[in-house]
Parts: structure tokens; C-alpha cells; sequence
């Protein structure tokens, strides 16, 4: 097997590796990659995971990129391994020395440290659930991915590996995100022959990276308010003034927002009209309508200043500043 270097692409802040998967090029990963940045990267969204196309075909969660509009969402995509028997570490960003950096992911014969971020469908922050290898076969633990039965029949059950949904869903390692260390499985894998993005993964951040500016030399207005969002709804989460019922209200609309969004861009060349982002605007604006009155209703007041000691009226004032601050970016 031939051996080359790493091949580091740089997308202003975001750097990540690539191998030619025909040789299957072997890159060295594990240390933080890329030029830093100094804002954290916004929560991840809910979304709802494509089924598998076909047999053999494995997740790559969905991740903030930084460009020149600020960060910008990559969605997941479903690609085949550069050859059987290898799983995806997913990328992830790390705080260190006052800066953020961005750790590419990576093949290899097992699953590394993530950052102890929690991408769902399989991925729960360590390690990888969502099916093994068996004789050079993939078999789908269908309790957490999307597997058409009909199409793909090397399937099996596992619901014991399904957590409390009640997760984090901070994209980051480090003070106010997710604080973990690799365990001594995951520095093994570290160490480990890796093999970088293939090439479909690349086409599909090439892609992002061209959708983080909605055309016509406009800025990412929909993605930098989707961040902006769902770091409102995490903020209300956290606080007590969203309740869950209202948190999965918020996320799936947020959710349906970035599939109109993705749908729209592919139908148009990757990019957006005008009439296309000022219909997503409004949807956004109606989400963040909602996000205001869902965190300051009278029943959300009074159970967040029981849970802190303080009056309703404390919490509500206090809510306000906070929301006055932040208008109206989302």
C-alpha cells in the first residue's frame, strides 16, 4: 500500500485532509489542523437522517465549516468506505489556548475521539453504534439509522445502545461545550493507519462550501441565522424557558427550514434566488417569533425561577435583556 503525506486544503479557518481514495493514501490525524478561530461554532441541528442508499454505504454526520461569512452547515451524506472493514471519525472542534480549531475526521479500522460530541445516529459521543462489520459485510443496527429494509437486509436491532435523548448539543470540546478526553480505545485508534475523506465526501463539502454564500455575492443569511437559532434554543433550553415540548416544535421547524433550504440549491445550480431566501427569511422569522414567546410565557417564567430561586418576574426581566441584546439577528 502506498504511502503519502497529508494534502491539507484550506478553507480559510477550516483545513481538512484528503487522500486519494484509488491508492487509498494514508494522512496522519490527531492534532487540531487549521487556522484558529475565536467564536465557538453554533449547536447542532436537528435534522432527520436520509435512508441508506445501499448496501455497504456508511454515515458521515453533518458539521460546522467556517468560511468567510462565518460558519456554515456541511449535512451528512452517506458514501462508501474506501474499502470494507474501515469506519468514519467524525471531525470535530476543539478549544485550546483561547482559539478554536478544527480537527478533521478520518477512516480507520476503528472509531477514534470525536471530542465527545454527540452527532446522533450512532454517533453518542464515544465510539460508534450504528453497526459493525461482519465478513466483509456492513450490518445496520436499524435502533439508531435510517435503513430501507427493503433494499438493504443486513440489518439487525439494538435498542440497549439508545440514550437518554436528553443530550447536548454543543458541536464543540471544551469550556461551555462538551468537556471529554479520549478514553485508551480511542488514543489505540488515534494511532492507527488512517485514510482521509473520499472523494464524494469532498464533493459534498466543495458543495457546502459554495452554498455558504446564497448567491449573487450575498452572505449566508440562512445559515448564519439557523446558528443564530439554534443557539437561542439552546440558551432557552439550558435556562428552563423552553420546555421539551417546545424545544422539539423549535427544532423540527428548524429542521424542515434547512431541508426547504438544501432542496431549493439543488434545484437552482447550488445557490439561491431572491425570491428563494426571502421565502426561507420569512420562515426563519416566524421561528424566531416563536422562540421569543415560547421563552417568555407566564408557566416557563415561574419554572425557571423555581429552579434558580428567584421570582418570575427576576427571570422574565432578566430574559429580555438578553433577548433585546441579541435583536434582530434571528
Amino acid at each position: 500500500m502506498k504511502k503519502a503525506g497529508v494534502v491539507r486544503s484550506s478553507l480559510l479557518t477550516l483545513t481538512l485532509c484528503t487522500a486519494s481514495v484509488a491508492s487509498l493514501a494514508q494522512v496522519s490525524v490527531g492534532v487540531s489542523i487549521g487556522v484558529p478561530v475565536r467564536v465557538p461554532p453554533p449547536p447542532l441541528p436537528v435534522y432527520v437522517q436520509p435512508p441508506c442508499p445501499t448496501p455497504g454505504f456508511l454515515w458521515t454526520p453533518g458539521y460546522w465549516a467556517y468560511g468567510p461569512a462565518g460558519y456554515y452547515w456541511v449535512q451528512g451524506v452517506w458514501v462508501a468506505p474506501p474499502h470494507p472493514g474501515l469506519l468514519w471519525t467524525p471531525g470535530y472542534w476543539g478549544f485550546a489556548a483561547g482559539v478554536y480549531g478544527w480537527h478533521p475526521g478520518y477512516w480507520g479500522p476503528h472509531v477514534g475521539f470525536y471530542g465527545g460530541v454527540h452527532y446522533g445516529f450512532g454517533y453518542g459521543g464515544v465510539g460508534f453504534v450504528g453497526g459493525m462489520w461482519q465478513g466483509g459485510v456492513f450490518r445496520y443496527n436499524t435502533a439508531v439509522v435510517n435503513v430501507n429494509t427493503a433494499v438493504v437486509h443486513n440489518t439487525y436491532i439494538n435498542r440497549t445502545v439508545v440514550m437518554n435523548q436528553n443530550f447536548s448539543h454543543s458541536s464543540f470540546n471544551g469550556p461551555g461545550g462538551v468537556t471529554a478526553s479520549p478514553t485508551a480505545q480511542e488514543r489505540m485508534a488515534m494511532n492507527e493507519q488512517h485514510f482521509g475523506p473520499t472523494a464524494s465526501q469532498t464533493a459534498g463539502m466543495n458543495q457546502a462550501t459554495r452554498n455558504a454564500r446564497d448567491g449573487f455575492g450575498h452572505a449566508n443569511q440562512v445559515n448564519s441565522r439557523q446558528g443564530n437559532q439554534q443557539q437561542r434554543i439552546t440558551q432557552g433550553v439550558r435556562s428552563g424557558q423552553l420546555t421539551p415540548g417546545e424545544t422539539r416544535n423549535l427544532q423540527t421547524r428548524e429542521s424542515s427550514i434547512n431541508s426547504q433550504a438544501q432542496a431549493d440549491r439543488a434545484a437552482n445550480g447550488g445557490y439561491l434566488t431572491g425570491q428563494q431566501r426571502q421565502q426561507i427569511n420569512q420562515r426563519q422569522n416566524n421561528v424566531s417569533r416563536s422562540i421569543y414567546n415560547d421563552k417568555h410565557n407566564a408557566n416557563n417564567d415561574a419554572a425557571a425561577a423555581a429552579r434558580q430561586g428567584r421570582s418570575a418576574q427576576s427571570v422574565r426581566r432578566q430574559a429580555q435583556r438578553v433577548s433585546h441584546r441579541n435583536r434582530p439577528r434571528g
